[in-house]
């Protein structure tokens, strides 16, 4: 399923000429931000979803990841999951496969209000916070659903904590 973003008060944001060449034979990521408020670094956020992508081994993968408030969440949650109320993350699956072997795995969608607050609340940085929800949103974009039984969500959750051990030190663990 595929989620179409306005194109008012978007801006997409791409890697400078050289870094996107060399990036384009491996992947590609792609932010929007419709959020207004708390400033968000796009380029660490980018940077973050592209070692995820090279932790699990998804080097051909393409991914969109949009980071908006809890209104716009909230109207995507209420069509999607009949939950009219405001979520963290999203992720619209689209597993398509593209010209030259690379797939594109479809959107996680972010809301940067329920990130800040469960930052707050986890005593947290919000980009500490960002990073676990899009570690999360990826997961579920590669098949982990921790709604589907007990086992399946230990075994996210375990995948979650590998990931985060991996950005931190991507010698001391292999996915």
């Amino acid at each position: 399923m595929c989620v179409l973003l306005p194109a008012a008060n978007c801006l997409l944001l791409t890697a400078p000429h050289a870094l996107r060449h060399a990036l384009s034979a491996i992947m590609s990521v792609d932010i929007v931000t419709l959020s207004k408020g708390k400033k968000v670094s796009s380029r660490r956020l980018k940077s973050k979803a592209i070692r995820i992508l090279k932790l699990l081994k998804e080097n051909q993968s393409e991914l969109s990841l949009a980071l908006v408030s809890n209104r716009e969440i909230r109207k995507l949650n209420s069509q999607y999951r009949n939950k009219n109320e405001p979520t963290d993350v999203l992720s619209f699956s689209l597993e398509e496969d593209l010209p030259k072997g690379k797939k594109l795995l479809g959107d996680v969608v972010i809301s940067v209000e329920q990130a800040e607050k469960q930052a707050k609340e986890g005593m947290k940085t919000l980009e500490k916070e960002l990073e676990v929800l899009l570690i999360h949103g990826i997961l579920h974009l590669l098949g982990y659903d921790h709604e589907v039984s007990h086992n399946e969500a230990r075994r996210m959750h375990r995948m979650e904590k590998r990931i985060e051990w991996a950005l931190c030190d991507p010698k001391r663990l292999r996915l």
